[in-house]
């Protein structure tokens, strides 16, 4: 007796789903950064969490100096260095040093040569106290395994005044809701701003806030990296 077409089909259909539903709690479990061999995961489109979205919201300007956790292939990094200018300065790092060549030699054909390149963890960045004007990382924090630490970190980089923008999508396994992330930025010091998109593909952005605002008693901290 052959099987009818409605029933393989939805046999096939529960088949991924639950697939997908396993890999999502696997990947929940095991806070890996993505590897190269599954680039194809960061090239599918991203009609919620887009280039403009990340503009709109980090508005990066000509001179300043940035920095990007996880360029992935550099769906967002090109772009942004090129908003940067000659006399600006895109900062790349990534603890995969294979996604780093990629996005190096795709940058080959940006006119100013303004993206540089760092293999590290976001836990422990190789870079001095307030050295950046803003930050950003598009569907990175859940990949890594103390989120907390990451976010005082970028806090440690970026200057008084400059500004930090997270994006994330439920369509990846590694989602951080915009609750969790409002409250690892407010205990990292951060404060929220703004945000663009729903819940299920949104950007947010926050300050680093001024020294004005930090009261008389504010100390910059040590510098702890060359």
């Amino acid at each position: 007796m052959k099987a009818r077409p409605w029933t393989v089909a939805g046999a096939t259909a529960a088949i991924a789903i639950g697939a997908a539903i396993g890999g999502t709690v696997w990947r929940r479990r095991h806070r890996d950064p993505l590897s190269y061999t599954e680039r194809f995961r960061i090239q599918i489109p991203r009609p919620l969490i887009t280039r403009g979205h990340l503009f709109e919201l980090l508005d990066p300007r000509p001179g300043e100096r940035i920095l990007e956790v996880g360029p992935g292939f550099g769906y967002y990094s090109l772009a942004v260095a090129d908003r940067l200018g000659p006399k600006g300065k895109l900062d790349i790092l990534d603890i995969q040093p294979r996604m780093l060549r990629h996005t190096l030699h795709a940058a080959r054909r940006l006119p100013a040569r303004n993206l540089v390149a760092a293999c590290g963890r976001v836990e422990a960045l190789p870079y001095r106290d307030e050295v950046f004007d803003g930050a950003f990382l598009v569907t990175v924090l859940g990949e890594v395994n103390d989120p907390a630490a990451a976010m005082r970190e970028l806090y440690r980089v970026i200057r008084p005044g400059g500004r930090l923008v997270v994006g994330e999508t439920l369509a990846d396994p590694d989602w951080v809701s915009p609750q969790s992330l409002h409250r690892l930025a407010a205990a990292a010091g951060f404060r929220f701003e703004s945000r663009t998109g729903p819940q299920l593909g949104y950007f947010s952005k926050f300050i680093r806030p001024p020294r004005e605002e930090l009261g008389p008693h504010y100390v910059k901290s040590a510098v702890k990296t060359p």
